[in-house]
């Protein structure tokens, strides 16, 4: 399966940081003007004093850093998303692990993976399309080991559905009947990757998903 990868500059984002950035600019260039000012129309009788110049001095000192390390952090910060992006494409093509409560059906199937059996005996598994009807529901025993159940992508009346986005619900049930919390993941392939706002962006089919929930890397393509 062919992949993408994108990277999208956010206008938002890169507008304000020129907006703080032209904020500190002018506030140096007012702080120099001021300065100049100050010193040009002294008193030669009565000089500014020494400690309030030091101070102002310091002053400019402190405006300028903040300016030179807003400078390096944007840098730092576009450094690090882009070899988060390149991590990504190297994902392409393979099945991964994360935390979504979106199942994508690729090519008839999807992975659900459920924890071993604790006070949650059992788990009921629900499937709903984009506009919340229920596709398939169904109740799975937990062992004493972690499993995976696996969707075949037919509803229940054994229809196959089309690939795509569905959501996901898994409930824990314990042994007396009542509800137990349970943690659950999914296993898709990754078949992109890209970068809007500043944020990674796994593709898995029809569902997006943050690049920090991946939870493990299953296997190569």
């Amino acid at each position: 399966m062919s992949g993408s990868i994108s990277a999208t500059n956010s206008t938002t984002s890169g507008a304000q940081a020129t907006a703080s950035s032209n904020r500190l600019s002018a506030d140096l260039n007012t702080f120099l003007r001021l300065l100049t000012t100050q010193l040009q129309n002294q008193d030669p009788t009565q000089p500014m004093d020494a400690n309030q110049l030091t101070q102002q001095l310091v002053q400019f000192s402190t405006v300028e850093q903040q300016m030179n390390t807003n400078t390096t952090l944007q840098s730092l910060l576009s450094l690090q998303q882009a070899g988060q992006l390149g991590q990504a494409a190297a994902l392409v093509g393979r099945r991964v692990t994360v935390e979504s409560d979106r199942l994508p059906l690729q090519n008839g199937r999807a992975d659900v993976n459920l924890p071993a059996a604790g006070t949650a005996r059992a788990a009921r598994i629900e499937i709903r399309d984009t506009t919340g009807n229920l596709v398939r529901a169904q109740t799975v025993p937990l062992g004493t080991a972690a499993s995976t159940w696996q969707w075949d992508g037919k509803d229940s009346r054994g229809q196959l559905r089309n690939d795509g986005s569905y959501r996901l619900t898994v409930t824990g049930q314990a042994s007396d009947g009542g509800t137990a919390a349970i943690s659950h993941t999914v296993t898709a392939e990754v078949t992109g990757a890209t970068r809007v706002d500043g944020a990674v962006t796994l593709k898995m089919g029809a569902v997006n998903v943050a690049y920090d929930r991946i939870r493990d890397i299953v296997a190569a393509r």
